[in-house]
């Protein structure tokens, strides 16, 4: 993971705080809940994590809801694209999170 800190470029205001980043693009965590992608781009990945098991005392992520959100539109009920409900860990769910987002921005 790396950071990503935020700048101003030809007039527009790019993010005001550092951000881990995972495969290219900043990851925000909230409590139970994921955002992959830059608010800038047309696109963004809203991960939501439903469940949790404990292995060994850890707690691991087995179940999340991957949601590819329109940042254009105003509401938000319409700016889920696509989504998918699967039993998987986080790191399946952001390799999901970065293939929509790749297509998406490359279309």
């Amino acid at each position: 993971m790396t950071f990503v800190q935020s700048v101003v470029k030809g007039g527009l205001y790019i993010m005001n705080e550092k951000f881990k980043t995972y495969r290219g693009y900043p990851l925000v965590r909230n409590g139970n809940q994921l955002y992959y992608g830059y608010m800038s781009d047309p696109y963004v990945i809203w991960i939501q994590i439903l469940a949790v098991k404990d292995i060994d005392g850890n707690k691991m992520t087995s179940k999340v809801r991957v949601i590819q959100m329109d940042t254009n539109e105003p509401d938000p009920m319409k700016a889920f694209v696509k989504r998918t409900d699967r039993e998987c860990g986080l790191y399946e769910a952001l390799d999901i999170a970065k293939v929509w987002l790749d297509k998406a921005l490359n279309n």
